[in-house]
């Protein structure tokens, strides 16, 4: 049940969504709809507010809720696989630029994590902040060191922060129960997933050392600093709460007037971004997946060979090795066309049971794919290519990890920066010449004997165990022991469900007993219009029973 303390906010979450013509959503949620009875109450749309489209009235209504609720539509945003597209494409656009909190809050949050007064820690420090977003906000600051005295900029999370998204993360939780409990697609859209997703992430934001490491990890990746530059981590000036960057400074992605001022070969700088999304993902391994244009900035000093300077490292992507490779080759049977090939490969990597017909799952990613390929390359966007794959294998169980979502998201990013620069821009050519190179080097043969090299001592330190790992192994295997874990899972599934029936089953045993020690005791009571003055052991066996067959109906439902 949802705590009381949160009925206010649950009121004025109904009053938002009512009035930004979203009471479909506040209908279709169990709790919210008593509160229908009030909407000639609530304030009237506006003309302007009824003739926005749906995706941009729910935008509108999360910035009116406040920064977390912003932050939600973000991450949120991440899931096209669950999200109208229209809709995703408009929660994509949520920007988190809030009021800033003085800077004497920040000073004094600053000297409080790090143990000592600002004048101490920097030369400068300018309370004015340089940007505030809903989780933190950024000071400027210059500090002295060994090599001497550095520009740097001053991250510090806002008041309270923390305590906020945990109410928050509690109220989506009752709603997600709600969700779980009346939607009709529940199963599909995976209340509890969701919520435990956004909450991971915000957990992930809200310690700024992971996002320093992060950094740190992301500049060792790019070391030369030729093609993408990363701030340097100050890090005797970190902790999970303040976060100290070098000072970098370029003209945002975005801004085509001052990079055309510049002299910038946008050209050039979009096949660039679109090469290094393919390095970050099949080359490192590690990705920045928060990749939208507030993030990205340009060398304003590199013209014809032009640079990027990554900005915001809270969140990154990574996949494990296996679905990297699966992926990787997807990508690369989707340039071939080989739609077959992209059939086995969904099933070899195990993301759609092996029990789906490969003829079917075939035809299926031809009918998605087919009519791109009628139009010239440079039109086609990768990006909404795999997410309308991802939409048709969904149709066959699909089952993706929330990474492989945020690279999709990630990818669609990246394509949309690249067309802002050079709208005619192929990226099915730039990205392909990459990507081969990358697998080549990746899983090609001298790589495979390194990883051997590089595993012979830990095989060799095992090898005197596997004689009797073997032997114990057969032994099981003859005595009928031996079982996969799908069979291990299958049959912790069906113990789960057999001791789920089997409470349902005395529960309503305890309910038709109690009845009928009610009703026997009524029998044999000579005065029944004394019944329940004179018979509360029946009373009580009768309210035992109505509400243990309340709860087994209930549970069986």
């Amino acid at each position: 049940m949802t705590p009381i303390r949160q009925i206010p906010r649950l009121l004025r979450i109904a009053a938002v969504l009512v009035r930004y013509r979203l009471d479909d959503l506040v209908a279709g949620v169990h709790l919210f709809r008593p509160l229908l009875v009030f909407r000639p109450l609530l304030p009237r749309p506006h003309a302007d507010v009824a003739a926005m489209p749906r995706g941009a009235r729910l935008r509108s209504a999360l910035i009116e809720l406040g920064p977390i609720f912003v932050k939600f539509g973000q991450i949120l945003s991440t899931r096209r696989d669950l999200l109208p597209a229209d809709v995703a494409d408009e929660l994509a656009q949520l920007q988190d630029r809030v009021p800033p909190f003085p800077g004497d809050i920040a000073r004094a949050a600053i000297e409080s994590a790090l143990g000592a007064p600002i004048s101490k820690l920097f030369t400068r420090f300018e309370e004015t902040p340089l940007a505030s977003a809903s989780i933190a906000q950024v000071h400027a600051a210059s500090l002295t060191d060994a090599f001497g005295e550095h520009e740097v900029v001053v991250k510090v999370l806002r008041p309270g922060i923390r305590e906020r998204v945990r109410a928050d993360i509690d109220l989506l939780r009752a709603l997600a129960q709600l969700a779980q409990r009346w939607h009709p697609a529940a199963d599909k859209i995976r209340p509890h997933d969701i919520v435990s997703e956004i909450e991971t992430t915000l957990e992930n934001e809200l310690d700024l050392q992971r996002e320093g490491a992060n950094a740190s990890l992301l500049r060792r990746n790019f070391s030369d600093g030729k093609d993408m530059y990363v701030p340097r981590v100050y890090w005797d000036q970190t902790t999970q709460t303040v976060i100290t960057l070098e000072r970098v400074r370029g003209i945002a992605v975005d801004d085509l007037a001052a990079l055309d001022a510049a002299g910038i070969d946008r050209i050039a700088l979009a096949e660039k971004g679109v090469r290094l999304f393919y390095t970050q993902v099949f080359r490192d391994n590690f990705f920045h997946a928060d990749a939208h244009p507030g993030n990205i900035w340009v060398d304003a000093e590199r013209r014809t060979d032009p640079r990027i300077i990554a900005l915001d490292f809270g969140i990154v992507g990574s996949l494990p090795e296996r679905d990297q490779f699966w992926l990787a080759e997807n990508f690369m049977a989707l340039f071939d066309r080989d739609y077959r090939r992209i059939a086995e490969l969904h099933l070899a990597a195990g993301w759609i049971p092996a029990t789906t017909r490969l003829d079917e799952l075939e035809s299926a990613v031809r009918t998605v794919c087919e009519p791109y390929f009628t139009r010239p390359l440079s039109e086609i966007s990768l990006g909404d290519v795999a997410a309308k794959l991802f939409s048709v294998a969904r149709r066959y169980q699909l089952t993706l990890q929330p990474q492989l979502i945020l690279l999709q998201k990630t990818l669609l990013n990246i394509e949309g920066v690249g067309r802002t620069l050079h709208p005619q821009i192929d990226i099915w050519a730039v990205a392909r010449p990459v990507l081969a190179q990358i697998l080549r080097k990746r899983y090609g043969l001298r790589n495979a004997l390194k990883q051997i090299r590089r595993r012979l001592p830990e095989w060799t330190a095992a090898a005197p165990e596997l004689p009797e790992l073997i032997h114990a192994a057969l032994k099981k295997a003859a005595a009928g022991e031996l079982t996969s874990a799908t069979q291990t899972a299958e049959v912790a599934q069906r113990e789960r469900i057999a001791r789920e029936q089997r409470r349902q089953l005395t529960v309503l045993s305890l309910g038709a007993v109690s009845l009928m020690v009610a009703a026997l005791l009524y029998v044999f009571d000579t005065h029944g219009a004394r019944f329940l003055h004179q018979s509360p052991a029946a009373l009580v066996a009768a309210l035992v029973g109505a509400v243990a067959f309340v709860v087994a109906w209930r549970r069986t439902r």
